[in-house]
């Protein structure tokens, strides 16, 4: 879809206000597409970060930290009210940047998102705040859940709505205020939420967004300011970030990458498995942390499974991500795409025969595109099967039985996401049982906003959604009471 007009922002919202940034360097944003230039926005800098900080510091302690829970309540379902009327314009404003095919974005950085300020609503509304504890020493304590105070969200271009959602969400329903930071290869959607904020009568300071370049978020991180810091992104990233909230004391969750492993048992429905791998492997045209895409299949079933496997990969719509039938856009950028290719090099370097795709699709002659690619026969320590590669490529890993296969899935560095397929639900649920992971998924996967969701090992610390993200923005206080009071 070609380009009528560049959609200009020249201000930031910090404190409740649109402000003149504090130089006038500015990101550019790219259609992944047909690669002309969709946007312009401020590039934050540190003096940037220090008003946006102080604006949320000046809230929380100005009054949203003693709010009531069904305060919290009452301006979560108004944003989520706002977000809902500017919920198209959100979608195909991120699947411009990123390449994100609208039938994605139109469920997760639309309803999805929606639905996720209302769920935090819900809950922030019957929030339990003090709880009296008797104690074995004959006096009673008062448990108090207080909120942590501002917090530092940083968050990728993959999903750049939902994924702020995940923070603003359970954070504004603890009592903290945020400053956030969008990716600059996704900026443009920021300012459409900064919007909603201000139409909903969010208070002044408990949302301030400024895009910023990696440089500015660490400085971000290190702020004396910032209470805790939620990060979504990459692995080396994350390290990176644990360091200094370590060395700072200060709380941290981390939801990181991923190579999540499909293992497809012998009595599997090959129809179910691929409608299904739609989205467990290439939603966002491989651009998710979750993706199962190392796909574990049975020696009993090998040929017919990865058959049917490089047939339904050689199917996929490929196309404009506005499409609504287009099932698999461009990858986010040049760079990435530069990146994606050469994984797909290192796979044929190592022999590793590619039964579909392996290549740029010859229907498109601009955009970032990666035809969907599966390498068959992969070894599991391969770089192919070991690190994330980002992109629309699956590697087929054969194994014997299903102590063999749930073997493979755990040897990894990763454990985020996963799934298992087969007729029979009970032994797949009980293979899923022992798949070392932070979630996995039974015959599909779709990620419930009612679980906690993150990862262990090197996929991340901490969780997302589920009344146990609230947890994680709030600090515990013992109130010791005297005998008899």
């Amino acid at each position: 879809m070609a380009v009528t007009s560049v959609i200009e922002r020249d201000k930031l919202f910090i404190g409740g206000e649109w402000i003149a940034p504090a130089s006038d360097r500015q990101f550019r944003a790219l259609n992944a597409t047909t690669e002309e230039l969709i946007g312009v926005t401020p590039e934050g800098t540190e003096a940037d970060i220090d008003a946006a900080v102080a604006a949320a510091r000046a809230a929380f302690e100005g009054g949203w930290g003693q709010t009531t829970p069904q305060e919290r309540a009452d301006v979560l379902n108004a944003f989520a009210g706002e977000v809902a009327k500017r919920g198209e314009d959100l979608a195909r404003t991120v699947s411009l940047q990123n390449g994100m095919p609208y039938q994605v974005s139109s469920q997760f950085e639309n309803a999805y998102a929606v639905g996720l300020l209302q769920y935090y609503a819900a809950l922030a509304k019957d929030l339990q705040l003090e709880e009296r504890r008797p104690s074995p020493l004959g006096f009673d304590s008062l448990i108090r859940r207080e909120p942590i105070g501002v917090v530092a969200g940083i968050v990728p271009w993959n999903y750049p709505v939902v994924l702020s959602i995940t923070k603003i969400g359970p954070a504004l329903a603890a009592g903290c205020t945020l400053v956030l930071k969008p990716s600059p290869g996704t900026p443009l959607d920021g300012f459409i939420l900064a919007e909603c904020a201000e139409a909903a009568g969010v208070p002044a300071g408990v949302l301030n967004w400024v895009p910023a370049d990696r440089e500015v978020g660490a400085y971000l991180v290190s702020h004396p300011g910032i209470n805790k810091v939620a990060f979504t992104g990459s692995t080396a990233a994350g390290r990176k970030i644990g360091a200094v909230c370590g060395d700072l004391l200060r709380p941290c969750s981390l939801e990181l990458g991923g190579k999540s492993a499909a293992i497809i048992l012998d009595d599997a429905d090959m129809e179910q498995v691929v409608q299904g791998l739609n989205f467990a492997s290439f939603a966002n045209n491989g651009q998710t942390c979750a993706a199962s895409t190392r796909i574990l299949v049975p020696d009993s079933r090998y040929d017919e499974i990865t058959g049917k496997l490089a047939e339904w990969a050689g199917s996929l719509k490929i196309g404009d991500p506005l499409d609504p039938e287009t099932q698999i856009g461009p990858v986010a950028s040049e760079a990435h795409r530069e990146r994606v290719e050469g994984y797909i090099q290192n796979g044929k370097n190592a022999g590793f025969e590619v039964l579909t795709g392996g290549d740029r699709p010859d229907t498109q002659d601009k955009g970032w595109f990666v035809s969907p690619t599966i390498f068959s026969d992969v070894d599991n320590s391969a770089t192919i099967a070991q690190e994330e590669i980002f992109g629309p490529v699956l590697a087929c890993i054969r194994y014997t039985d299903e102590q063999d296969a749930i073997k493979i899935a755990n040897d990894s560095d990763y454990g985020l996401g996963g799934s298992v397929w087969g007729s029979d639900s009970k032994r797949a649920v009980a293979v899923a049982r022992q798949v070392i992971t932070g979630t996995i998924g039974v015959n599909g996967y779709v990620i419930d906003m009612n679980a906690p969701f993150g990862g262990v090992k090197n996929s991340g610390i901490g969780r997302e959604f589920g009344p146990e993200a609230i947890a994680g923005y709030m600090q515990l206080k013992s109130v010791y009471l005297p005998m008899g009071g």
